[in-house]
């Protein structure tokens, strides 16, 4: 029942939003404004300014929205990783276990699925976030009304060739480490408990996240680039005035950020995910 599946992935995914919006929100800020000095220097700032509403500014959208992002992303794997596996069934009629090569494939799969629906979804996200008052943007219906008037349609996709470099291979990897941990984690013959749920979830999106990094950095400056950001002309040029003012290490800006929020977000959203897929399908999971 694909449908059950996108709504298990919607729910899981807005909770797992609602985790780690705050360390995102000083992850965002960290990698497009050169304002701060480092992680306690924009958490202090923020704090002083904003307060604690500041580490929330631009959830409600995400939040409101991820259950399409994660429903296809969750749905689109889950259901190709089916047909990878019955398309080589054993003589007895039975599903092969997923290789690794399958489900990297699923994933890759999930995360082209979802990067045409997540891009303005991202966009307005981050947007929201690097705003340190409320001058240009009310709200995420302001905001959108803003890029359509400022930059048209082609706006709401401002960063989207970043993303899809991030997403498409990073999906891959986020599936594939949560699959081997949580084989790892379960005795042969029995289901995966949720302390192999969590930890699995958690190192999925650790691994996921140390190679997605450097591609996030480019993505968020591109994005923040038509809001009063530093302008740039495209992936390559992003990456090429970056290196040239900040070196290399610039693309691991908010890579411990990343790890630490990743561990629970990822953790919480695939027990989540698991718990609603035995509810829905008590017989089969």
């Amino acid at each position: 029942m694909p449908f059950l599946e996108f709504i298990a992935g919607s729910i899981s995914g807005a909770v797992g939003m609602i985790v780690g919006h705050p360390l995102d929100t000083v992850k965002v800020r960290l990698q497009a404004q050169h304002v701060y000095k480092g992680f306690f220097h924009c958490v202090g700032r923020t704090y002083t300014h904003e307060g604690l509403r500041g580490f929330f500014k631009g959830m409600a959208f995400p939040v409101l929205t991820t259950g399409i992002t994660h429903s296809i992303a969750f749905g689109s794997y889950s259901n190709a990783l089916d047909y990878l596996t019955q398309s080589q069934c054993s003589d007895n009629g039975q599903g092969k276990p997923a290789s690794a090569a399958q489900v990297f494939i699923a994933g890759c799969f999930s995360g082209l699925a979802q990067v045409f629906v997540s891009a303005p979804i991202d966009l307005v996200k981050v947007r929201l976030q690097g705003q340190t008052t409320a001058e240009r943007y009310g709200g995420p219906v302001h905001c959108v009304a803003i890029i359509l008037k400022e930059e048209g349609p082609r706006g709401l996709f401002r960063g989207g060739l970043a993303l899809a470099l991030r997403d498409i291979p990073c999906f891959g990897l986020y599936f594939l480490p949560y699959e081997v941990t949580r084989k790892a984690l379960t005795e042969s013959g029995k289901q995966p408990d949720t302390f192999a749920i969590l930890t699995a979830g958690g190192v999925a999106g650790v691994v996921t996240w140390a190679f997605a990094t450097p591609m996030d950095v480019v993505k968020a400056r591109l994005q923040m680039s038509g809001a009063g950001g530093r302008v740039y002309s495209g992936v390559l040029h992003c990456m090429r005035v970056s290196v040239r003012e900040e070196g290399v290490r610039v693309f691991f800006k908010g890579l411990l950020l990343n790890s630490v929020r990743a561990f629970p977000v990822n953790a919480v959203t695939f027990l989540s995910y698991e718990s609603l897929m035995k509810i829905f399908f008590p017989l089969v999971r």
